[in-house]
């Protein structure tokens, strides 16, 4: 869980806010009636965080718990949750991300690769690219002999909208390096079971 504070830009909230306004009131509702306030200013506040990530360096959040360590096995980091935005209706969709390397003299310390996910899944997203955005800031920053990612994540869009498959599931991975050999996919795949 990443705690750390979070505060918002008030001019963007403040433009969020009329624009929200304007929504409300054309879907047939009333701004000023009391459930409906504050939430102008909420989804402003709102939509800051879940898009934070456009703010954040996913490399850098690597490179500052960087070590050299002659280890070279694989390390995953798997059942990390995330929550992201689906650019093209701005639901939710939101899952689970699997994430192994095999170092090549450096480490990065765990919860940066679960930093990692955050930053990338902050931002307006469709799953296929938060799969390669991961994979591609791992491989560049630690330079390791190769990374995978799988996303197991859950669609809004698909779910409570359009087609409305609520149980559907949608998986996606990406690999690089000493993960192109399907036995080392493999045994990945086994240790995320």
């Amino acid at each position: 869980m990443n705690l750390q504070p979070f505060n918002p830009d008030s001019a963007v909230t403040d433009s969020i806010a009329g624009n929200v306004e304007q929504i409300l009131n054309l879907i047939g509702e009333d701004p000023q009636r009391e459930g409906l306030q504050r939430t102008p200013h909420r989804v402003g506040q709102a939509f800051q965080f879940l898009t934070k990530g456009y703010h954040e360096d996913a490399e850098a959040i690597l490179r500052s718990a960087l070590f050299e360590e002659d280890y070279r096995q694989m390390v995953v980091v798997k059942d990390i949750e995330f929550y992201s935005l689906c650019e093209h209706h701005l639901l939710p969709f939101f899952g689970k991300a699997h994430v192994a390397y095999i170092p090549n003299g450096k480490i990065t310390g765990l919860s940066k690769i679960a930093r990692v996910v955050d930053v990338f899944a902050r931002r307006l997203q469709v799953q296929e690219r938060l799969t390669t955005q991961i994979k591609d800031c791992l491989q560049s920053t630690l330079q390791p002999l190769g990374v995978m990612v799988v996303i197991e994540a859950e669609h809004l869009c698909m779910q409570a909208r359009g087609v409305q498959k609520p149980h559907s599931l949608t998986i996606t991975s990406d690999f690089t390096g000493a993960f192109n050999r399907a036995e080392t996919r493999e045994e990945f795949m086994k240790l995320i079971r």
